[in-house]
């Protein structure tokens, strides 16, 4: 349910800095309403062909004023000097801006990039330095600069800062070079001091940081009678490594159902935090996820190794709500995180992204799903099988099999990066457009579960991150790679190709994970054993279906996890647990409990995003729905061409760039309606 949150701005409000407090103060004293009303009325007697545009430029101007930056006059000077009534003066301005943020943006991604290596990919032995670099950034203070030197305030006085809605209810789409005005002034909708800037880095390296170094030794689970399931196991990241490996399993579902509840058993403890601390990242252990019990691998008594990880999964999330607590002092339009991340970044307001989760999940389409897959496995669902993984060609090979594959293909990084133009050719790239972006894409081996990490300036490069393990690349990396391929071949078309740099990229993360899953769904079409016949296409709307169906409630659970700290900011990392596991058990009991028939699990609060990338689980489930209505206006046509036409739209808001690439709203009806028909299909087919 969504609510209003008296009690939690109440206490925000209570958590502001005394810097904040202080800016606050300042802002009420300075510049008071009779001061800007005689800098607009002035204005507006030189230029009253553009009073709307004054009106709204200097109190723009205004909301971010301080005493540091100059007297009443200066204020009035500064507009009067600042304020371009000529439009080809202000075309120029927003060139000069143009290539100025290219500049600062490109080079700021560059060097940060740069920093986090040691961290990010794997590079070997970590050294006590690395993290330390990988916090460093350069550009903490860059928003204060922009401010001291009054170039944030010319942008603010002569474009205009508007958040989605407002660009929505235009009767008439902005030209290429307002949506470009637009974008640059909302660079500056928040006054961020860079000791704060400085701190959230800080915490948010150590969450990657954390959550990179969190790997179970699958060689090392055993079961209460000694045996080992899993011998020569791989080291799997958790939460990732573990579902995908669960995941795998169901090419032999009967064989592997009791190695699946063990992986499902670590998961447990890993959310409950009763995962004794001895065993992560450590090959040398035994553990018995069961029994909670660990011993050496020569089998002998280690009490001491019994003591498990002291809540550090919920203080890392803690110590990230803290740090944007403080960042909410500095933001006026958007006072809390959670704004910042729907309001903001996604431009979809909280309301608006929770109702189109909740109907993915009430839709009574789930039951009829979850018969067919019951009948398929031939036993009860168990909570694990919201990733049953059985809606696709794959389900033919053993993961055996397909590692066999792809290691033939890939023996290593370099041998994939070579290979990215016919990559690109047999996804339907032309030749030229293969190389031009295989020229633009740099393969990295990942320390974590995989990454892209777009360029920002047209002189660089994006990255595209995965594991490789010894001995080759396996098919979960190659997976990831399809899947971190399609951010990178965004990320290049919506820079290199859009017409201006203010307009890189795509509305949100939601929509760049889209173009992501487009790439992944094909992976097995690359390797050539992909099938197309009618029952292919019917497992395919299904697995959409119920990937977006799982993730949707995983969402829901980061959400209200984010609603409760705001409820309760002195919460204890152990309260924070308890609410987390409570909040997950009475999700799941909602929406997942009918179909299972399973109550009171926690297993959707396993996701690492949760620690590492807060807030960012909701582009999941958006993200199958935008690829859902993609997949439908690219039938029967190029996914090349279609693909980068849909991307030089640039940074539109949502609503504007899904009624240029699908000529309709984002909406979860498509899916629902197609998973009604594929299961009709597939019971038929019985």
């Amino acid at each position: 349910m969504i609510v209003k949150y008296p009690v939690f701005v109440l206490a925000a409000v209570l958590a502001f800095s005394t810097a904040a407090a202080r800016e606050r103060k300042e802002r009420r004293m300075y510049l008071d309403d009779n001061v800007v009303s005689l800098t607009i009325d002035a204005l507006v007697k030189a230029h009253p062909k553009v009073e709307a545009r004054i009106r709204r430029g200097v109190q723009q101007v205004a909301m971010f004023w301080r005493e540091k930056d100059g007297t009443a006059d200066e204020f009035a000077a500064f507009c009067q000097k600042q304020f371009m009534a000529d439009p080809g003066e202000l075309s120029q301005t927003l060139d000069r801006f143009d290539r100025a943020m290219e500049a600062i943006g490109g080079h700021q991604v560059a060097m940060t990039r740069t920093l986090r290596e040691p961290i990010d990919l794997d590079m070997g032995k970590n050294l006590p330095v690395d993290l330390p670099l990988a916090s460093l950034n350069p550009f903490d203070h860059l928003s204060e600069d922009f401010f001291a030197t009054k170039v944030a305030f010319a942008a603010l006085l002569n474009f205009p800062l508007l958040k989605a809605d407002e660009i929505e209810a235009m009767k008439k789409q902005p030209t290429r070079e307002q949506w470009a005005g637009i974008r640059l002034a909302q660079t500056f909708d928040m006054r961020v001091p860079g000791d704060v800037t400085r701190k959230r880095t800080r915490v948010e390296m150590e969450a990657n940081h954390y959550i990179d170094g969190y790997n179970i030794f699958l060689s090392g689970l055993t079961t209460s009678s000694g045996e080992h399931p899993f011998p020569g196991g791989p080291k799997l990241i958790s939460h990732w490594g573990l579902r995908d490996h669960l995941k795998a399993m169901y090419a032999e579902p009967g064989a592997n159902l009791d190695r699946q509840r063990l992986i499902q058993q670590v998961m447990y403890r890993i959310i409950r935090q009763e995962i004794p601390a001895a065993v992560i990242d450590n090959p040398e252990l035994d553990w018995d996820p069961v029994t909670n019990v660990v011993s050496p691998k020569d089998g002998s008594p280690a009490p001491e190794l019994q003591t498990r990880e002291p809540d550090a999964r919920y203080r890392q999330i803690l110590d990230i709500f803290h740090v944007e607590q403080e960042v909410d002092g500095f933001s006026p339009q958007y006072p809390t995180y959670i704004e910042r991340r729907f309001d903001r970044e996604r431009e979809m307001s909280e309301k608006t992204v929770a109702t189109l989760l909740k109907a993915i999940l009430d839709d009574p389409v789930a039951g009829d799903v979850a018969g067919l897959i019951k009948r398929r496995l031939g036993r009860d669902l168990e909570p694990f099988d919201i990733w049953y993984d059985g809606f696709k060609a794959r389900e033919s090979f053993t993961e055996a099999e397909l590692n066999k594959k792809v290691r033939a293909r890939y023996p290593d990084l370099a041998a994939f990066e070579k290979d990215l133009p016919g990559v690109l050719g047999r996804l339907g790239f032309d030749s030229d457009t293969a190389a031009f972006l295989s020229e633009r894409i740099e393969v990295d081996p990942a320390s974590g579960a995989g990454h892209a990490m777009g360029a920002a300036m047209r002189t660089d490069k994006a990255h595209l991150r995965t594991r490789v393990p010894r001995g080759g690349m396996d098919y979960k990396g190659y997976n990831i790679a399809l899947h971190e391929l399609g951010h990178t071949v965004e990320q290049t078309f919506s820079l290199y190709r859009v017409d201006r740099v203010l307009m890189q990229g795509v509305p949100n993360t939601a929509f760049t994970e889209a173009m992501a899953f487009l790439f992944q769904r094909r992976d097995l079409d690359v390797l050539g054993l992909g099938g197309h016949d009618p029952a292919a296409l019917a497992e395919w709307k299904l697995d959409i279906y119920w990937s977006a169906r799982e993730i949707a409630g995983v969402a829901l659970v980061d959400m209200a996890m984010w609603r409760w700290m705001y409820d309760h900011p002195d919460a204890t990392p152990a309260a924070l647990r308890e609410a987390v596991v409570k909040i997950a058990t009475d999700t799941w009991n909602r929406y997942y409990a009918p179909y299972f028939g399973v109550k009171d699990s926690p297993l959707l609060a396993v996701y690492s995003h949760m620690i590492a990338y807060a807030l960012y689980l909701p582009d999941y489930p958006i993200g199958y729905l935008i690829q859902f209505q993609m997949e439908k206006q690219m039938k029967g046509k190029s996914l090349a061409k279609e693909m980068e036409r849909m991307c030089v739209q640039g940074r539109l808001t949502p609503g504007f760039w899904m009624q240029g690439a699908v000529g309709g709203p984002l909406s979860a009806t498509p899916l629902l309606d197609a998973a009604r028909d594929a299961v009709a299909y597939l019971n038929d087919g019985c």
